[in-house]
């Protein structure tokens, strides 16, 4: 008897439990589970205070879901029944965005210092809720729940100059960051690939800067992009009209939203220039007969020398505020190519006048006459970390992006900064295999990358810390030509950004996010929302340590089974289970999928090619350290069997502008006739091939002598990207150690955007046989 009634208890707790669960993302701050649940049915109606319309707009939002998922039409402040209230009170702790819920089976009560508070809690209610329409019980569990946000800005940042997105798609890309209660959309609007706002002052920045000539699939090189007056002949282009952009800012206020425009400036101003060029250095370059313009042709900064152009830009920027009342206005400031500072008589008179020692303090000067513009008009000057050079702005915030260097110094200089650098923020970067995933700008940021953010560095001191006032992803268009892809690439890596910028660091725990995102993917594929399945992929890891080579497969999912091969073979279920990394000895293909609930999941098996050779698996030794923006699989890529492929951004070691020199000793003697170095050309990224490499062999380790110098034959304006291995083949012999120097280039060749600046040289596996 005692066991019955145990088994039914058990089996109870189970059922409570099942019914109890909930997903909520950002995991709130406090949850606690009680028995039952409310349930909402056509009795039920919703309870709110009489004339407070912020209030009752929250409620239309509220109502408004409940009906598209359930049908019933939720009744306003009846006298009797199930209700759900909401109401505005004086609450310590929880601030302007915080909330508390509380559900049991008769009622349910949210209450906030303001309707912000209110819209969240709603939003944690709606993550109870069914995703589409259902003619099941619908029912919220019971629940009692306090909860507010570690940071102030919580955002995304959409760049719509590469690339257009109608207004309807903006908003839905609000809806989405809604959801997980982001409150800042930053709106990348201009840019030197297109002017995406009507400025009703400056026409032809809408009818000529706005449309251009794409030649799309054959060149992803935006510095060719070819503007053109005439529009019979452009292919590309779209703005938003100042009415369109006031009604996009009232959508997203609806929602809690922030909306910071961004007018970009000194630089990346070349569609700006094609329409208005007297404003920069070099006023001859204009249309030509044919109307065409290209942006590698024109000046891309605005003249720091002539007062016009200061003018053009307080006038374009007072149109901007009237549409935006953002308390913060964005006016980039980034990559600033001072070229043509350097050779602007005007510009070097303003130097002059201005006591100014070199450009940088000429763009110092710039940023603050813009700032002190906007300070006049009360907003604040959002700027990215490159407006740190030559001196900052007194007021300005500073939106770190070039790893977190810029913002910490800014921190300590006592600004507001904004956390947002490319690892892992930049949301145009890869969230899965390169090999399954649509094709990107480079770079590797994961779910799991984004989940193990920490916006504040640890360098700051806490006090240091309260400068950070958040962070936010960027989603940069220039791979990313439709609004699908658009969707693809922020989500699910948007709410993992949500929950580090909400919930508290302690709170953070990978397995438990990825619990609660299981059901959030469901209601994606319910919803036809695209999304990455990153998180179903299997990560082909080399482990290079002990003079040997290992396979490692990892996947992100708690509750995920890897099953592989090593013939080149589909893996399925009755294929090897991993279960720890096992030793490479010859060359394979590695192939592996993951499975959930013996069933795999629906991509594309991850594959990876091991090339095993005399060297596989041994420590390399560099002289001077690869850049740190392209750590690859660690110190030892160049050994560990894994070859680059044309997908720059993940499995090369680069050096910009400086030379490679490698060493890799062996230990014991081995006997060897040949030896390789692979190098990938991408002219569009700046990546260029060696202009020679030299390959070098020792019979002690320490005394080296050259075998052979294999120079480049490839132009270095071949434009189709390359890979090449350089080889050198020479008579058989014992050698205790190789060298191998690749010469780079030094600088981008002429006639090239980057002309004169640094050359990226990216090499990848030593091959010894």
């Amino acid at each position: 008897m005692k066991k019955t009634i145990l088994l039914a208890c058990l089996l109870f707790t189970m059922l409570l439990q099942a019914q109890q669960a909930v997903h909520i993302i950002p995991q709130p701050l406090s949850l606690e589970m009680k028995a039952g649940s409310f349930v909402i049915d056509d009795k039920t109606s919703v309870k709110i205070p009489k004339n407070d319309k912020a209030t009752a707009d929250v409620v239309h939002f509220f109502t408004e879901y409940v009906k598209r998922v359930t049908g019933f039409s939720l009744k306003t402040n009846q006298p009797k029944g199930k209700a759900i209230a909401f109401s505005i009170e004086k609450i310590k702790e929880i601030g302007d965005e915080g909330y508390l819920i509380s559900v049991n089976p008769n009622g349910i009560l949210v209450k906030a210092n303001t309707s912000k508070g209110l819209f969240y809690g709603v939003q944690s209610l709606l993550q109870t809720l069914p995703f589409i329409r259902t003619n099941d019980l619908v029912q919220i569990p019971s629940m009692e729940i306090k909860d507010y946000p570690r940071f102030g800005w919580r955002g995304m940042m959409l760049d719509v100059s590469r690339h257009f997105f109608a207004p309807e798609l903006v908003k839905e890309f609000i809806d989405l960051l809604a959801t997980y209660k982001m409150n800042v959309f930053h709106w990348h609007l201009v840019d030197g690939a297109g002017w995406r706002l009507e400025i009703k002052k400056y026409p032809k920045l809408t009818q000529q800067a706005a449309w251009r000539v794409d030649d799309w699939g054959k060149s992803w090189n935006w510095s060719e992009i070819e503007f053109n007056a005439d529009r019979s002949k452009s292919t590309y282009g779209g703005y938003y009209t100042q009415e369109q952009a006031k009604d996009i800012v009232a959508y997203a206020n609806a929602r809690n939203i922030t909306v910071v425009p961004e007018i970009e400036m000194p630089g990346h101003s070349e569609a700006a220039m094609a329409a208005y060029p007297e404003m920069s250095c070099n006023p001859k370059n204009t249309f030509a007969q044919s109307g065409n313009f290209f942006a590698s042709k024109v000046e891309s900064n605005y003249c720091a020398g002539n007062d016009q152009a200061f003018a053009f830009l307080e006038d374009i920027l007072t149109e901007v505020m009237a549409i935006f009342p953002s308390k913060y206005i964005h006016i980039g400031g980034d990559e600033v190519d001072k070229t043509s500072w350097k050779n602007c008589a005007k510009c070097q008179a303003r130097m002059k006048k201005e006591h100014l020692k070199d450009e940088k303090e000429l763009q110092s000067y710039f940023i603050h006459r813009m700032e002190k513009f906007l300070v006049s008009k009360n907003r604040k000057m959002i700027g990215w970390d490159e407006i740190l050079e030559g001196g900052l702005a007194p007021e300005a915030t500073v939106m770190s992006w070039q790893g977190e260097a810029g913002g910490i110094e800014a921190a300590k200089m006592g600004h507001d900064v904004i956390m947002t650098p490319g690892t892992p923020c930049y949301f145009d970067h890869y969230q899965g295999d390169p090999e399954t995933e649509p094709l990107a700008i480079g770079g590797f940021n994961t779910l799991k990358k984004v989940y193990h953010y920490e916006p504040i560095p640890a360098e700051l001191t806490a006090e240091e810390g309260k400068r950070v006032l958040g962070s936010q992803a960027n989603l940069w268009t220039e791979y990313i030509p439709t609004y699908e892809q658009a969707e693809y690439m922020i989500l699910p890596r948007m709410p993992a950004l949500a929950e580090v910028l909400w919930s508290t660091k302690e709170q953070r725990n990978w397995e438990n996010f990825n619990q609660r995102l299981q059901p959030h993917l469901v209601g994606y594929e319910q919803k036809g929302l695209h999304y990455s399945k990153g998180n179903y992929k299997v990560d082909i890891k080399p482990i290079v340590a002990n003079n040997s080579l290992s396979i490692a497969l990892e996947t992100e999912n708690a509750d995920g089974v890897i099953y592989y091969t090593t013939d080149g073979s589909i893996p399925t279920i009755g294929s090897a289970k991993y279960e720890k990394p096992f030793v490479v000895t010859t060359s394979m293909t590695v192939k592996a999928v993951m499975a959930l609930h013996n069933k795999v999941m629906n991509i594309k098996p991850a594959e990876q090619s091991f090339t095993f050779n005399k060297a596989t698996g041994k420590t390399v030794v560099y002289e001077s350290k690869n850049s740190r923006y392209y750590p690859a699989n660690g110190a030892n890529t160049l050994t560990d069997g894994f070859r680059g492929t044309k997908e720059i951004g993940k499995q090369w070691h680069a050096f910009n502008g400086n030379d490679m020199v490698a060493t890799i000793d062996f230990g014991t003697p081995v006997t060897a006739s040949s030896i390789s170095l692979g190098c990938i050309q991408n002219w569009g990224q700046w990546v260029f091939f060696p202009q020679w490499v030299k390959f070098e062999t020792s019979v002690d380790g320490i005394n080296f002598k050259e075998v052979k110098t294999v120079a480049n034959t490839i132009p270095v304006d071949a434009r189709d990207t390359q890979i090449k291995d350089f080889t050198a083949k020479f008579a058989e012999q014992k050698i205790k150690a190789v060298r191998v120097t690749a010469k780079n280039l030094g600088q981008c060749p002429a006639g090239h955007p980057g002309e004169k600046q640094a050359a990226w040289l990216f090499v990848d596996e030593i091959i010894v046989e």
